[in-house]
């Protein structure tokens, strides 16, 4: 028999959690969700489901299992035992709900967040899309105002509130400076080229439109949005 030295005996002999988790950070999503749906929790403690919980709701986030994902981040935000793991499970329920077009989810998800201190670009830009898509414009602008007082390189912060600006006529000079400032940044970014060609086209700048529509249609040319705007302004 073993000598007891005090250390925690492994829940899982066969090293499934641990494979699990291996194959998670290696980006295998299918193959890691595979592994752990294999462990048998009964004698986990609740620490350990709250891991396993944790690894089930990511992995099912990026196979866009939405359904599935929420139920296994839900348990690790109810257990609350680990502030930072909450606040991501929190974020990536936004980033769900966003999605998945329950933008008032979103909302609830992210202001909690929001009162009980944690603030950062990437809540304030979910927030901000969360408000456009429900068309609440000025509230989308206010957020990603924050997300640039935190970050003033943030580029999804400046593309958005580019877009918005020039594509509800609010302000379509400053929403272009915007848009080229996160191109500068990021030149190979297709929604980002996209965004400022059509800040281009707002302000009647067709030549510039097409230019920078057709890179961005270049390099996905299977993104329906890219498609359209080229479509207005070459008129086809």
């Amino acid at each position: 028999m073993a000598e007891k030295t005090g250390e925690k005996p492994s829940p899982v002999p066969d090293g499934r959690l641990q494979e699990g988790i291996r194959l998670f950070r290696m980006k295998r999503w299918d193959k890691a969700l595979a592994e752990l749906l294999q462990i048998n929790a009964e004698k986990f403690t609740g620490e350990e489901r709250t891991e396993l919980a944790y690894y089930l709701g990511l992995c099912y986030t990026k196979l866009s299992r939405y359904d599935d994902a929420l139920l296994y981040l839900e348990q690790v935000v109810t257990a609350g035992n680990d502030v930072l793991r909450v606040y991501q499970c929190r974020m990536t329920l936004a980033y769900i709900y966003v999605i998945t077009q329950r933008s008032k989810m979103a909302e609830f998800e992210l202001k909690r967040l929001q009162n009980n201190g944690f603030e950062s670009p990437q809540l304030y830009n979910t927030l901000a899309y969360a408000a456009w898509s429900q068309k609440h414009y000025k509230n989308a602008i206010d957020y990603y105002e924050k997300a640039l007082e935190i970050d003033e390189n943030n580029t999804t912060a400046m593309n958005s509130m580019g877009f918005i600006l020039v594509d509800s006529n609010i302000d379509v000079m400053r929403g272009l400076r915007l848009c080229k400032k996160a191109v500068d940044r990021k030149p190979q970014s297709a929604a980002y080229l996209d965004s400022l060609g059509w800040a281009y086209f707002k302000s009647g700048e067709l030549v510039e439109a097409r230019t920078w529509l057709r890179r961005a249609l270049d390099l996905a040319p299977q993104e329906k949005a890219i498609r359209d705007h080229f479509k207005v302004v070459t008129g086809g």
